[in-house]
Protein backbone atom coordinates (compact mmCIF):
# COMPACT_ATOMS: atom_id res chain seq x y z
CA UNK A 1 0.00 0.00 0.00
CA UNK A 2 2.92 2.22 0.79
CA UNK A 3 4.20 1.97 -2.72
CA UNK A 4 1.42 2.47 -4.42
CA UNK A 5 0.74 5.21 -2.67
CA UNK A 6 4.23 6.67 -3.04
CA UNK A 7 2.80 6.18 -6.75
CA UNK A 8 0.12 8.21 -6.82
CA UNK A 9 0.19 11.68 -8.63
CA UNK A 10 0.87 14.86 -6.57
CA UNK A 11 -2.58 17.43 -7.55
CA UNK A 12 -0.81 20.47 -8.36
CA UNK A 13 -0.68 23.51 -6.29
CA UNK A 14 -2.39 27.04 -7.19
CA UNK A 15 1.10 28.27 -8.34
CA UNK A 16 1.37 25.47 -11.27
CA UNK A 17 -1.74 26.93 -12.99
CA UNK A 18 -0.60 29.38 -15.60
CA UNK A 19 -4.14 30.69 -15.40
CA UNK A 20 -4.57 30.96 -19.68
CA UNK A 21 -7.65 28.55 -19.85
CA UNK A 22 -5.38 26.07 -21.04
CA UNK A 23 -6.81 22.52 -22.61
CA UNK A 24 -5.57 20.71 -21.31
CA UNK A 25 -5.08 22.43 -17.80
CA UNK A 26 -2.37 20.74 -15.54
CA UNK A 27 -5.57 19.93 -13.57
CA UNK A 28 -6.83 18.28 -16.21
CA UNK A 29 -3.62 16.65 -16.57
CA UNK A 30 -3.80 15.65 -13.07
CA UNK A 31 -7.00 14.10 -13.23
CA UNK A 32 -6.01 11.81 -16.35
CA UNK A 33 -2.66 10.53 -14.50
CA UNK A 34 -4.80 9.77 -10.92
CA UNK A 35 -7.50 7.88 -13.12
CA UNK A 36 -4.73 5.74 -14.43
CA UNK A 37 -3.13 5.31 -11.55
CA UNK A 38 -6.40 4.24 -10.03
CA UNK A 39 -6.65 1.37 -12.61
CA UNK A 40 -3.59 -0.09 -12.82
CA UNK A 41 -4.06 -0.11 -9.13
CA UNK A 42 -7.09 -1.84 -8.83
CA UNK A 43 -5.28 -4.43 -11.07
CA UNK A 44 -2.01 -4.34 -9.07
CA UNK A 45 -0.12 -3.78 -12.38
CA UNK A 46 2.32 -1.01 -12.08
CA UNK A 47 3.88 -1.58 -15.73
CA UNK A 48 0.41 0.50 -16.52
CA UNK A 49 1.80 3.58 -14.84
CA UNK A 50 4.57 3.54 -17.90
CA UNK A 51 2.32 4.01 -21.19
CA UNK A 52 3.77 6.40 -23.65
CA UNK A 53 2.63 9.74 -24.71
CA UNK A 54 1.79 10.28 -28.03
CA UNK A 55 4.36 12.80 -29.93
CA UNK A 56 3.48 15.05 -32.45
CA UNK A 57 5.48 14.35 -36.15
CA UNK A 58 6.12 18.25 -36.84
CA UNK A 59 7.30 18.89 -33.40
CA UNK A 60 8.62 17.37 -29.95
CA UNK A 61 5.87 19.92 -27.95
CA UNK A 62 2.83 18.18 -26.26
CA UNK A 63 0.13 19.66 -24.99
CA UNK A 64 0.06 16.69 -21.86
CA UNK A 65 3.60 16.50 -21.18
CA UNK A 66 6.49 18.54 -20.78
CA UNK A 67 9.33 18.21 -23.28
CA UNK A 68 12.73 19.89 -22.53
CA UNK A 69 14.79 22.49 -25.08
CA UNK A 70 17.63 24.10 -24.63
CA UNK A 71 18.75 27.34 -24.69
CA UNK A 72 20.86 28.86 -27.91
CA UNK A 73 21.08 32.53 -27.28
CA UNK A 74 19.96 35.41 -24.65
CA UNK A 75 19.45 38.38 -25.94
CA UNK A 76 18.42 41.62 -23.67
CA UNK A 77 16.12 44.13 -25.23
CA UNK A 78 15.15 46.65 -22.63
CA UNK A 79 16.46 46.93 -18.96
CA UNK A 80 14.09 44.04 -17.83
CA UNK A 81 13.07 42.49 -21.30
CA UNK A 82 14.96 39.69 -22.74
CA UNK A 83 14.69 37.36 -26.19
CA UNK A 84 15.10 33.99 -25.71
CA UNK A 85 16.17 31.82 -28.76
CA UNK A 86 15.12 27.52 -28.63
CA UNK A 87 16.91 25.09 -29.99
CA UNK A 88 14.63 22.51 -32.12
CA UNK A 89 15.87 19.30 -33.81
CA UNK A 90 16.96 19.10 -37.31
CA UNK A 91 14.50 21.35 -39.20
CA UNK A 92 11.84 20.56 -37.39
CA UNK A 93 9.49 23.10 -36.71
CA UNK A 94 7.04 24.04 -33.87
CA UNK A 95 4.09 25.03 -36.20
CA UNK A 96 2.04 26.93 -33.78
CA UNK A 97 -1.36 28.12 -35.40
CA UNK A 98 -1.15 32.14 -35.13
CA UNK A 99 -1.00 33.57 -32.21
CA UNK A 100 -1.08 30.01 -29.71
CA UNK A 101 0.96 30.29 -26.70
CA UNK A 102 3.23 27.26 -24.86
CA UNK A 103 3.56 27.00 -21.52
CA UNK A 104 6.87 27.02 -18.96
CA UNK A 105 7.60 24.94 -16.12
CA UNK A 106 10.27 26.88 -13.47
CA UNK A 107 10.67 25.87 -9.97
CA UNK A 108 12.01 28.86 -7.21
CA UNK A 109 12.74 27.87 -3.61
CA UNK A 110 11.30 24.33 -4.04
CA UNK A 111 8.00 25.53 -5.50
CA UNK A 112 7.06 24.72 -8.99
CA UNK A 113 5.65 27.35 -11.29
CA UNK A 114 3.80 27.43 -14.51
CA UNK A 115 3.39 30.40 -16.86
CA UNK A 116 1.93 30.94 -20.57
CA UNK A 117 3.92 32.66 -22.94
CA UNK A 118 3.92 33.33 -26.77
CA UNK A 119 6.54 32.49 -28.83
CA UNK A 120 7.42 35.91 -31.62
CA UNK A 121 9.28 33.49 -34.00
CA UNK A 122 7.75 33.20 -37.34
CA UNK A 123 5.47 30.34 -37.14
CA UNK A 124 7.12 28.23 -40.00
CA UNK A 125 10.53 28.80 -38.58
CA UNK A 126 12.96 26.12 -38.79
CA UNK A 127 15.48 24.85 -36.11
CA UNK A 128 14.31 27.08 -33.43
CA UNK A 129 11.88 29.09 -31.92
CA UNK A 130 12.27 32.60 -30.22
CA UNK A 131 10.10 33.76 -26.83
CA UNK A 132 9.75 37.44 -24.99
CA UNK A 133 10.04 37.65 -21.61
CA UNK A 134 9.52 40.47 -19.29
CA UNK A 135 10.81 40.16 -15.73
CA UNK A 136 9.07 41.41 -12.48
CA UNK A 137 11.22 42.20 -9.32
CA UNK A 138 8.67 39.92 -6.94
CA UNK A 139 7.76 37.87 -10.23
CA UNK A 140 8.61 34.02 -9.11
CA UNK A 141 9.04 32.52 -12.54
CA UNK A 142 10.94 35.86 -13.01
CA UNK A 143 13.22 34.98 -10.36
CA UNK A 144 14.09 31.44 -11.99
CA UNK A 145 13.70 33.02 -15.80
CA UNK A 146 16.64 35.60 -14.70
CA UNK A 147 19.23 32.21 -14.06
CA UNK A 148 18.94 31.55 -17.85
CA UNK A 149 22.09 31.42 -19.71
CA UNK A 150 23.03 30.27 -22.97
CA UNK A 151 22.99 25.84 -23.05
CA UNK A 152 20.44 25.61 -20.15
CA UNK A 153 17.89 23.00 -20.79
CA UNK A 154 13.80 24.25 -19.96
CA UNK A 155 10.87 22.82 -20.11
CA UNK A 156 7.36 23.70 -22.18
CA UNK A 157 4.87 22.15 -22.71
CA UNK A 158 1.72 22.84 -25.59
CA UNK A 159 0.42 24.80 -28.09
CA UNK A 160 -2.64 26.13 -26.60
CA UNK A 161 -5.17 29.01 -27.49
CA UNK A 162 -4.14 30.92 -30.88
CA UNK A 163 -6.31 33.10 -33.01
CA UNK A 164 -8.59 31.64 -36.17
CA UNK A 165 -6.60 34.11 -38.72
CA UNK A 166 -7.54 33.22 -42.57
CA UNK A 167 -5.96 35.72 -45.07
CA UNK A 168 -8.24 38.43 -46.51
CA UNK A 169 -11.08 37.21 -43.96
CA UNK A 170 -10.86 40.80 -42.38
CA UNK A 171 -10.72 43.86 -44.34
CA UNK A 172 -8.00 45.54 -41.76
CA UNK A 173 -6.59 44.41 -38.45
CA UNK A 174 -6.34 46.76 -35.07
CA UNK A 175 -3.89 45.56 -32.87
CA UNK A 176 -3.58 46.96 -29.59
CA UNK A 177 -0.63 44.97 -27.68
CA UNK A 178 1.10 46.37 -24.09
CA UNK A 179 4.72 46.01 -24.07
CA UNK A 180 5.24 41.94 -23.99
CA UNK A 181 1.47 42.03 -25.07
CA UNK A 182 3.10 42.22 -28.80
CA UNK A 183 4.35 38.83 -28.87
CA UNK A 184 0.77 36.97 -29.87
CA UNK A 185 0.77 40.05 -32.90
CA UNK A 186 4.31 39.43 -34.75
CA UNK A 187 3.51 35.77 -35.85
CA UNK A 188 0.09 37.38 -37.46
CA UNK A 189 2.04 40.19 -38.47
CA UNK A 190 4.60 38.18 -40.59
CA UNK A 191 2.25 36.00 -41.85
CA UNK A 192 0.47 38.70 -43.78
CA UNK A 193 3.46 40.42 -45.01
CA UNK A 194 4.93 36.34 -46.22
CA UNK A 195 1.47 36.50 -47.96
CA UNK A 196 1.88 37.80 -51.38
CA UNK A 197 -1.96 36.86 -51.59
CA UNK A 198 -3.14 38.57 -48.07
CA UNK A 199 -4.08 42.26 -48.78
CA UNK A 200 -5.18 42.79 -45.51
CA UNK A 201 -4.54 46.27 -43.30
CA UNK A 202 -2.94 46.29 -40.29
CA UNK A 203 -3.07 49.19 -37.77
CA UNK A 204 -0.63 47.88 -34.88
CA UNK A 205 -0.68 50.26 -31.92
CA UNK A 206 2.27 49.85 -29.10
CA UNK A 207 1.94 51.28 -25.80
CA UNK A 208 5.19 51.28 -23.63
CA UNK A 209 6.37 53.71 -21.41
CA UNK A 210 9.46 55.12 -23.19
CA UNK A 211 11.20 55.14 -26.69
CA UNK A 212 13.44 52.90 -24.98
CA UNK A 213 11.50 50.36 -23.74
CA UNK A 214 9.95 49.83 -27.22
CA UNK A 215 10.77 46.29 -27.90
CA UNK A 216 12.45 44.80 -31.66
CA UNK A 217 12.52 48.27 -33.14
CA UNK A 218 14.46 46.98 -36.17
CA UNK A 219 11.75 43.94 -36.72
CA UNK A 220 9.02 46.72 -35.96
CA UNK A 221 10.76 49.42 -38.75
CA UNK A 222 10.91 46.66 -41.65
CA UNK A 223 7.38 45.40 -41.08
CA UNK A 224 6.40 49.23 -41.24
CA UNK A 225 7.61 49.25 -44.60
CA UNK A 226 4.81 47.33 -46.36
CA UNK A 227 2.45 48.90 -48.28
CA UNK A 228 -0.41 47.73 -45.93
CA UNK A 229 0.87 47.48 -42.28
CA UNK A 230 0.76 50.98 -40.13
CA UNK A 231 2.66 51.15 -36.76
CA UNK A 232 1.24 53.97 -34.11
CA UNK A 233 3.76 54.50 -30.55
CA UNK A 234 1.66 55.62 -27.63
CA UNK A 235 4.50 56.06 -24.82
CA UNK A 236 2.83 56.83 -21.14
CA UNK A 237 6.39 58.27 -20.17
CA UNK A 238 7.28 60.70 -22.45
CA UNK A 239 6.42 63.83 -22.40
CA UNK A 240 7.31 65.39 -25.74
CA UNK A 241 8.71 63.78 -29.23
CA UNK A 242 11.15 66.49 -29.90
CA UNK A 243 13.99 64.28 -28.51
CA UNK A 244 12.53 61.24 -30.55
CA UNK A 245 13.94 60.63 -34.03
CA UNK A 246 12.33 62.30 -36.59
CA UNK A 247 11.40 58.85 -38.44
CA UNK A 248 9.25 58.21 -35.41
CA UNK A 249 7.54 61.74 -34.43
CA UNK A 250 4.73 61.30 -36.95
CA UNK A 251 3.41 58.15 -35.78
CA UNK A 252 3.57 58.41 -32.14
CA UNK A 253 1.78 59.78 -29.00
CA UNK A 254 2.57 60.41 -25.45
CA UNK A 255 0.32 59.50 -22.92
CA UNK A 256 -1.79 56.78 -22.48
CA UNK A 257 -4.19 55.03 -25.23
CA UNK A 258 -7.50 56.35 -24.06
CA UNK A 259 -10.80 56.71 -25.49
CA UNK A 260 -10.23 60.07 -27.52
CA UNK A 261 -7.22 58.70 -29.45
CA UNK A 262 -8.62 55.21 -29.84
CA UNK A 263 -11.67 56.93 -31.63
CA UNK A 264 -8.90 58.69 -33.70
CA UNK A 265 -7.15 55.45 -34.93
CA UNK A 266 -10.27 54.23 -36.03
CA UNK A 267 -11.51 56.48 -37.75
CA UNK A 268 -7.93 56.64 -39.49
CA UNK A 269 -8.17 52.76 -40.58
CA UNK A 270 -8.80 52.19 -44.00
CA UNK A 271 -11.59 50.11 -43.72
CA UNK A 272 -14.02 49.49 -40.31
CA UNK A 273 -11.59 46.92 -38.09
CA UNK A 274 -11.57 43.44 -36.63
CA UNK A 275 -9.52 44.59 -33.39
CA UNK A 276 -6.84 42.24 -31.63
CA UNK A 277 -5.92 43.30 -27.91
CA UNK A 278 -3.03 41.74 -25.24
CA UNK A 279 -1.81 43.39 -22.55
CA UNK A 280 -2.68 43.06 -18.45
CA UNK A 281 -5.82 42.55 -17.62
CA UNK A 282 -6.67 46.04 -16.54
CA UNK A 283 -5.03 47.25 -20.10
CA UNK A 284 -7.34 44.51 -21.57
CA UNK A 285 -10.73 45.79 -19.78
CA UNK A 286 -10.08 49.59 -20.65
CA UNK A 287 -9.52 48.58 -24.57
CA UNK A 288 -12.77 47.03 -24.40
CA UNK A 289 -14.50 50.12 -23.08
CA UNK A 290 -12.96 52.63 -25.02
CA UNK A 291 -13.36 49.91 -28.27
CA UNK A 292 -17.05 49.78 -27.36
CA UNK A 293 -17.51 53.68 -27.57
CA UNK A 294 -15.80 53.76 -30.29
CA UNK A 295 -18.40 51.86 -31.94
CA UNK A 296 -16.62 48.61 -32.48
CA UNK A 297 -18.86 45.41 -31.34
CA UNK A 298 -17.85 43.08 -28.84
CA UNK A 299 -18.16 40.41 -31.85
CA UNK A 300 -15.27 42.42 -33.53
CA UNK A 301 -12.92 42.24 -31.33
CA UNK A 302 -10.40 39.44 -29.67
CA UNK A 303 -8.62 39.61 -26.43
CA UNK A 304 -5.39 37.45 -26.23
Amino acid sequence: EDEWLALKPQEPSPSQCCGSGCKPCIYDVYEKELARWERAKAKQDKSLLTEEKEQSNNSELNPDTFTAFNISSVEQLTEDTYQYKFELPGNSSLRLSLGQHIVLRGEVNGLEVQRAYTPISPRNAEGYFEVLVKCYEAGLMSQYIKTWKKGDTVFWRGPFGGFPYRPNKHGELLMLASGTGLAPMLPILQSITDDEEDETFVTLVGCFRTFETIYLKPLLRDLARYWNIRIFYVLSQETSLEKLPWSYQENTYTGRLNEDLMKTIINSCRRKPFVLVCGSPAFSEDMKRYLKAAGIEENSCFVF
